[in-house]
This record gives C-alpha cells, sequence and structure tokens, in this order.
C-alpha cells in the first residue's frame, strides 16, 4: 500500500463537503500514525469510487463515502478504548464505526486517540515467528 496516490483520486472525485470530509479524517489519521499506509479498496459498480483503506500490520480503519455522510469504520472497534463516545455505527459485533455527517465538528484528539488503540491493537497482535526445532531422536 502506498501513503499516498489512490486516496488522492478518491478524494477529489468525491463531490461537495464528503471529499472534503474524507481529507480531514485522512490527516488526522496520518496525524495519530505518520507510519500508516493507504489505498482504495472495493470498487464495485454500486460504489465505484471504493472506500479508503489505511492500515499499519493489519487494517485500521476504512473511510467509506455514503449518501449522507462519510463513515469511518474499524474492524476492531469493540476491542479499542472510546471514552468519548465517538462509534456511533455499528455497535453490534466486533466492528464499530463513526457517522460524520455535514458541519458535525469532529473531536480530533479523541479520533487520534481511536486511531493509535487500533495501531497498538494490531501491533500487540503481530508475533516473531518461532523457529520450530526439531528433535532427533536416537535409535
Amino acid at each position: 500500500m502506498t501513503r499516498a496516490g489512490p486516496v488522492d483520486g478518491l478524494i477529489a472525485k468525491t463531490p461537495g463537503w464528503r471529499g472534503a470530509m474524507l481529507g480531514k479524517l485522512r490527516t488526522i489519521i496520518h496525524a495519530a500514525d505518520p507510519e500508516i499506509a493507504e489505498d482504495v479498496k472495493w470498487k464495485r459498480p454500486s460504489n465505484p469510487l471504493g472506500s479508503a483503506v489505511w492500515s499499519h500490520d493489519g487494517q485500521v480503519c476504512v473511510g467509506i463515502i455514503l449518501k449522507e455522510r462519510v463513515r469511518l469504520a474499524f474492524s476492531a472497534g469493540s476491542s479499542l478504548p472510546d471514552p468519548k463516545k465517538l462509534f456511533n455505527a455499528q455497535l453490534l459485533g466486533k466492528s464499530r464505526a463513526i457517522d460524520v455527517s455535514r458541519n458535525e465538528k469532529l473531536d480530533e484528539p479523541a479520533l487520534k486517540a481511536i486511531v493509535k488503540a487500533a495501531v497498538a491493537h494490531n501491533l500487540a497482535k503481530t508475533r516473531p515467528v518461532k523457529t520450530r526445532v526439531r528433535s532427533r531422536s536416537t535409535k
């Protein structure tokens, strides 16, 4: 994945406030983790532009353009702290999302904290590969 390119195109092709909001979310995400990678995935006829995907040792979050809002979805959201109660969508199961509507003010420090927690969650799952030592039987 690259840090720029496809997501620039997605933002540019998304008209109005939703493209601007996705750009703002992207800035906050990169401020929370400068090493995060990004790409655009899941292009299909119903969503020809696809969705922005940010990852760091696994998927961190997905930016989805909807008709009336922009959704930032975290696949491991139920495992992440949310003391400011930003999660307001997809509240069942493991994932959680933040739906942002037009003119909604973002709590940037709280969002950065969630992104940092998601990256830390991924890094905690990453374990070094163990080399298997075979025992030699003596016969």
